[in-house]
């Protein structure tokens, strides 16, 4: 147990668990906006259970509150924002402009939070993004004509995402609760209800086809909603912005190592270049002051 009280490794598993949830959307055989609703209902679900059975209150000071459904509506907007721009311009792309989540997040640590990077990190930031875009590659020619449009929502997945962490970073700072169960329950749980009204609005269905299509979902909620955001959420307040939002660039690239584990994906060698650039990044960026030279 001591391990999890180093707060960067706590960050490292929430990403690596967090990386799981393109396997789960590609497992399943429903669609982007129902199993991004039933991420968060069954991840809100078994939360509630926890809460309920551990008998803790939800009492927040109102302020809290209007930051929980702050929250809650970025996670709504981070999911929305990407799975439409998966539609138009590939989950690739998609996934590397919304982790410009990294360069939002450093300004805003060094505006609001007079968190000045250290020289290494500012180095790493960018190394880690290109890193992904060796990973995902360019593929232009393959984008639709309304590629625009999908890049512009891929920029605003990254500020959704970088808002949503930054809220939460807010909410944790005061708590004197260690571990986030009740704030994450809440937010999923508010979450839920304004993706059930997205998925309305899409005309899509609320049904799950199988019974291995519900144990694939039931992961998805538990493993890399629940489990992989407490560990996240736990160690904001902890760490800077800037290690922070490197530490989380490890998501898209376990994200590719699965994808070649799993499902056979080919490994050239400029997207092994590019996993082996980011890990590296990641590692420069979230090493302490006191070990770097």
């Amino acid at each position: 147990m001591r391990l999890l009280a180093n707060p960067t490794l706590r960050l490292f598993i929430g990403a690596t668990l967090i990386s799981l949830s393109p396997v789960w959307v590609r497992l399943v055989d429903v669609s982007p906006s129902t199993s991004g609703f039933y991420r968060v209902v069954f991840g809100g679900l078994a939360l509630s259970i926890y809460l309920v059975v551990t008998r803790r209150c939800l009492h927040f000071p109102k302020p809290v509150w209007l930051l929980l459904v702050a929250a809650s509506f970025s996670l709504a907007l981070d999911l929305w924002f990407w799975h439409r721009s998966i539609i138009f311009i590939g989950p690739g792309l998609s996934t590397l402009l919304a982790n410009f989540q990294v360069f939002i997040m450093m300004v805003a640590g060094i505006v609001f939070l007079g968190q000045v990077p250290r020289p290494v990190q500012m180095l790493a930031v960018p190394l880690a993004l290109l890193g992904l875009a060796l990973i995902v590659g360019f593929d232009w020619g393959a984008l639709p004509p309304n590629y625009e449009l999908g890049i512009v929502l891929g920029f605003l997945t990254a500020l959704a995402y970088a808002c949503y962490l930054l809220t939460l970073r807010y909410i944790r700072a005061d708590s004197t609760f260690r571990v986030p169960t009740r704030e994450l329950a809440v937010v999923s749980v508010i979450c839920a209800g304004m993706m059930a009204v997205s998925v309305v609005a899409e005309g899509q269905s609320f049904s799950i086809p199988s019974y291995e299509d519900l144990g694939w979902l039931v992961a998805y909620g538990v493993l890399s909603h629940s489990l992989g955001w407490l560990f996240i959420a736990s160690s904001l307040s902890e760490v800077t912005s800037v290690e922070a939002g490197l530490a989380l660039l490890l998501q898209p690239a376990l994200s590719f190592v699965w994808d070649v584990l799993f499902f056979g994906r080919a490994m050239p060698a400029i997207e092994l270049a590019g996993l082996g650039l980011t890990l590296v990044a990641i590692y420069l960026g979230s090493r302490p002051a006191s070990k770097q030279t």
